[in-house]
């Protein structure tokens, strides 16, 4: 792997750490609504699907290793048995769907294909893992745990138009930093 794509990973694993950093909002649920997840998105959109996935893991690992990186200051394997244990064990996995979409409809202007991407990874396939995560730390029914999960979706649907935005924005300015839009 080139240095450039091992630099750029560790990038965007800072970046949700950074991203961490800005206050959750505390709700009902148990489940903070954090800006995390838009790093998440960016990373699959940006990177590529496979790049996004191991930046992804990358953070997810060094958090189970104990690093406070979690919206909160929240690290280490208790994290893993929190309401919100799916939807870490779900960033790897909805970079990479991000990024597979992103690339699968690269003909279509960045806009609409970074926008489907973090909506299909982003919310789609993280939402499955954090209902999955909530419903078997909580033993909540699922029909319960859909709903706990459905209030978020508002906030997370502003996160993709950023992650479009974004995209765009880099892509006028440096095509080659969009990754899904190379072959």
């Amino acid at each position: 792997m080139k240095d450039q794509a091992l630099v750029q990973m560790a990038l965007y694993a800072a970046l949700v750490a950074a991203l961490g950093l800005i206050p959750p909002v505390p709700f009902v649920t148990g489940i903070p609504i954090t800006a995390q997840t838009l790093g998440v998105m960016l990373a699959g959109v940006m990177l590529g699907p496979w790049r996004g996935f191991l930046s992804m893991l990358l953070f997810v690992g060094v958090v189970a290793l104990g690093a406070p990186l979690l919206s909160g200051g929240r690290g280490g394997l208790g994290v893993f048995a929190s309401p919100t244990a799916g939807f870490i064990v779900g960033f790897p996995v909805a970079a990479l769907v991000a990024g597979y979409v992103a690339r699968l409809l690269q003909r279509q202007s960045i806009l609409i294909a970074a926008g489907i991407g973090a909506f299909v990874g982003g919310i789609l396939v993280l939402y499955v893992f954090g209902i999955v995560g909530f419903k078997w730390v909580t033993g909540s029914e699922w029909l319960r745990s859909v709903q706990v999960m459905a209030v978020y979706v508002p906030g997370d649907s502003v996160k993709v138009v950023l992650t479009a935005l974004v995209a765009q924005a880099v892509y006028k300015g440096l095509p080659g930093a969009v990754a899904t839009r190379q072959a």
